[in-house]
């Protein structure tokens, strides 16, 4: 059984005071072109087989209050 590795190359940080916004988690899950994030529930969540595909667009920290979505690059 091989181990999936996800999130290599990218990190999405959720702030706590916005996760269980469910209008946020489903407008974060409408303007991310790669479908990093998803509504499910109520809450933002982040579908972690989908954070490498990130381009950087920067869509859900526009979308997001200020400070509340941060993507995090883990590499140099």
């Amino acid at each position: 059984m091989s181990e999936e590795l996800h999130g290599i190359f990218i990190d999405v940080e959720v702030d706590d005071a916005i996760a269980a916004d469910a209008d946020l988690a489903a407008k974060l899950a409408e303007v991310c072109p790669v479908d990093i994030f998803s509504a499910d529930g109520g809450r933002v969540g982040i579908v972690t087989e989908n954070l490498d595909e990130c381009v950087l667009c920067n869509l859900c920290v526009d979308a997001a209050p200020a400070g509340t979505i941060r993507i995090v690059k883990l590499y140099e």
